[in-house]
């Protein structure tokens, strides 16, 4: 560790100098010999460093991003030239270009924050030594060895001896303890932010060997940190430990925002869209402007989650636009939940003996709806048409026909006339003869 740390010795000058400017600012508030003004002047020297590294967090995000997409197309390249491994390597590098990927962002942060790591190594190194290093004179090398966090000295570690704690006014057992607490944090820390990008952030619809590799490292790094962080200075792991949460906190709003498509954290993204959408009726920013209309543009090519998006969308009366709007339609949610109900009450199949009943039926009714019909006409023709005083009512004629052939009364002509006027009167229509019966 300390060959590494001297040979990244030309950065240490101008990190002990940003930890003396911080220094200054905090030991006016806290006094100048206190484990918070030296404590606080790391963690703002990690956020310094971690703010100017902010373009390199989001291309490695995007490269991540970009690997796991290709990773169908990687396996089936590696497939293809199983036999011929310069080709394999042609085409894969093809394939980088083309796509504009570069399988070394993803360690991109990590080498970068390295120089100063190890140059924060040494630096500390020093102070637990009792050598002046950069900026550091002899004044605030002594204020750097009272420094105690929680009872540990910023330059102990882990694995001192009790005279080497000793000489730094602490004891062991404070040391070990805060050690301890510290790399386990530091680990804990480092897992989680690697779970978090597994589970929540990666396209779980597709099952690809960079899957795996990543699971395993999620559980490996923990580990490597954990036996390497026994041999860290106190300094160092409030370095780290203020890294990690750095990092987690960053990637927790990267994922958030730009979640990975078809991942859990676009889902979670769409319905917290989904429902600013129906609260204000349009969609609000830029970024979230920029998400709809990029859905829009894949069609039919859209994930779970998308489609899941577009058809709360109707059911809300809107509609996507290709400009990463949304407009109101009034029957849009009407069509969507009227269609899902007559899908949900559609009647189930008849049986034959079923089908035949309610034919029948239909029959019936359809000849006594029929006669009413006749009925109804009958009257209404009986109501239009006028009597005059030369015809006879209905009653006139019957009584007529029960009187006979008296003077004054009509012939029995006239009664057969009336009842075959009366034959025509009736109801429905009269049963056929037989062709072979007397006419």
């Amino acid at each position: 560790m300390d060959t590494i740390a001297n040979f990244f010795s030309f950065i240490t000058t101008p990190v002990s100098w940003v930890i003396v400017q911080f220094h200054k600012l905090y030991g006016a508030i806290f006094g100048p010999d206190t484990g918070w003004a030296w404590g606080l002047s790391i963690v703002s020297l990690v956020v310094l460093i971690r703010i100017c590294l902010i373009p390199l967090f989001v291309k490695q995000i995007k490269s991540t991003r970009n690997m796991q997409a290709l990773q169908p197309k990687m396996k089936a390249i590696q497939e293809r030239y199983k036999s011929d491994k310069q080709r394999q390597s042609e085409e894969m590098m093809k394939l980088y270009k083309e796509t504009g990927t570069n399988p070394l962002s993803s360690c991109l942060p990590i080498l970068a924050q390295s120089p100063f790591f190890f140059a924060l190594y040494a630096v500390l190194s020093h102070i637990a030594e009792g050598k002046t290093i950069g900026v550091i004179n002899q004044s605030l090398l002594d204020s750097a060895r009272q420094a105690h966090i929680f009872g540990a000295p910023l330059a102990s570690t882990f694995t001192d001896s009790a005279a080497e704690v000793a000489a730094l006014d602490a004891s062991l057992t404070s040391v070990r303890i805060v050690t301890a607490v510290m790399i386990v944090m530091m680990s804990a820390s480092q897992f989680y932010t690697q779970r978090q990008l597994m589970m929540k952030n990666v396209d779980l619809s597709v099952k690809t060997p960079y899957m795996q590799q990543q699971k395993m490292l999620m559980y490996i790094f923990p580990l490597i940190f954990a036996v390497m962080g026994i041999n860290f200075p106190v300094g160092v792991l409030v370095y780290w430990l203020t890294t990690n949460v750095w990092t987690m906190g960053q990637q927790m709003y990267v994922i958030s925002q730009n979640p990975t498509p078809g991942s859990k954290a676009q889902d979670a993204y769409l319905q917290r869209l989904l429902k600013s959408v129906s609260s204000h009726g349009e969609v609000r920013g830029r970024r979230r402007k920029n998400v709809v209309k990029a859905i829009v543009a894949k069609g039919g090519d859209r994930n779970e989650n998308e489609r899941r998006f577009f058809v709360g969308l109707s059911k809300a009366g809107f509609a996507a636009q290709a400009d990463g709007t949304v407009i109101k339609g009034e029957t849009v949610a009407a069509e969507v939940e009227g269609g899902a109900a007559a899908k949900r009450q559609q009647p189930k199949r008849q049986t034959k003996a079923q089908r035949q009943a309610a034919a029948q039926h239909a029959t019936a009714k359809g000849a006594e709806e029929a006669e009413d019909s006749d009925d109804a006409a009958g009257s209404g023709d009986a109501a239009e048409q006028p009597t005059t005083s030369l015809e006879k009512k209905p009653q006139d004629a019957a009584k007529d026909s029960a009187q006979g052939d008296k003077p004054g009364r009509p012939s029995r002509a006239n009664s057969g006339g009336s009842r075959q006027a009366k034959s025509g009167q009736r109801k429905g229509q009269q049963r056929p003869k037989h062709p072979s019966s007397k006419k």
